[in-house]
């Protein structure tokens, strides 16, 4: 499947979130609608859960108004029009540590400064013809997550790069609404910001159960995050053969013989951004070798071009 005109990352994530739930007993107060234009759902038991999902509402688009790339004033667009950002919110610096975590595990195979080169290749697909030589030098050139410095007072793009934190923030959300259920008394509630993180279990139930898309087994979920990425879940050209996920160390499409990573952590930024990474492995082999000294993160699933035979 490719991108036409119309097609996004952004319509990607809102129809292929790549893990589903089994359905929530009657009890449950559910919210549904999108996060970071992905498909998105709450589910909570509490007496005062229409208020406080509410409260979650306002959140996500307070934390759209800094990740969204989609958003003309967010912070993130301001920061790859002009290179620089002073006085960066809280929660873009608690990002971008989360993003060098993974960028360092992952030996560079998460790296947000890829954004360059996705635009090159997906402006060039959407006009109908090969990008230009001159643009992919210019993109891989400006690629490296240790070019980027940030702290308090700013944050300081390198020559050439831009961000884009779609394979990290929409877990950070997660996490974040789970920090504020937890500050208004919320024990058992299901966040699902199109990557997944449990609290608590429904009633009657010691877990949450959740079903990764390819597999029939219903996983049991709590106090965990669980994030599922495909690299080849959207192609940006016409001939299928560049997913929406490159391999930022060689500036070009993945080779690889993975199709789907999912990966459970304690938070779900850490997840989401591991199991994008992940992708970028050569195989399972590598996957598993890349995860092995993460704390409390467990490969929970991979599945390759041999699985789909």
């Amino acid at each position: 499947m490719s991108f036409s005109h119309s097609f996004s990352r952004r319509r990607f994530l809102s129809f292929a979130s790549a893990a589903c739930l089994l359905a929530p007993a009657a009890w449950a107060f559910q919210w549904h609608g999108t996060a970071l234009g992905a498909s998105a759902r709450i589910i909570l038991d509490h007496p005062d859960a229409e208020r406080i999902t509410e409260r979650a509402l306002a959140e996500i688009t307070r934390l759209e108004n800094i990740f969204s790339l989609y958003r003309d004033h967010s912070e993130i667009t301001r920061l790859n029009a002009d290179g620089h950002l002073d006085a960066p919110s809280f929660e873009l610096l608690d990002c971008l540590a989360i993003a060098r975590q993974a960028h360092r595990v992952t030996g560079g195979r998460f790296d947000p400064t890829v954004q360059p080169l996705w635009r090159v290749l997906a402006d060039a697909h959407v006009a109908g013809h090969p990008p230009k030589a001159a643009q992919l030098a210019a993109a891989r050139r400006s690629i490296g997550f240790e070019k980027l410095h940030f702290d308090s007072a700013s944050v300081e793009l390198a020559a050439g790069q831009q961000l884009t934190l779609n394979g990290i923030a929409q877990g950070y959300i997660a996490d974040r609404i789970a920090l504020l259920m937890r500050a208004e008394g919320v024990e058992d509630v299901l966040i699902d910001t199109g990557e997944i993180l449990a609290m608590g279990a429904p009633k009657g139930s010691d877990a949450w159960p959740v079903t990764i898309v390819g597999e029939v087994e219903a996983r049991a979920l709590s106090g965990r995050a669980l994030a599922t990425s495909a690299p080849f879940g959207m192609m940006i050209d016409a001939a299928g053969q560049v997913g929406h996920i490159l391999d930022p160390r060689s500036g070009t499409a993945l080779v690889t013989d993975i199709r789907q990573v999912s990966v459970s952590a304690p938070h779900a930024a850490l997840a989401d951004a591991l199991s994008t990474g992940l992708c970028a492995a050569k195989d399972v082999t590598e996957a598993r070798h890349l995860l092995r000294n993460v704390k409390d993160a467990i490969l929970e699933s991979v599945q390759t071009s041999a699985d789909a035979i």
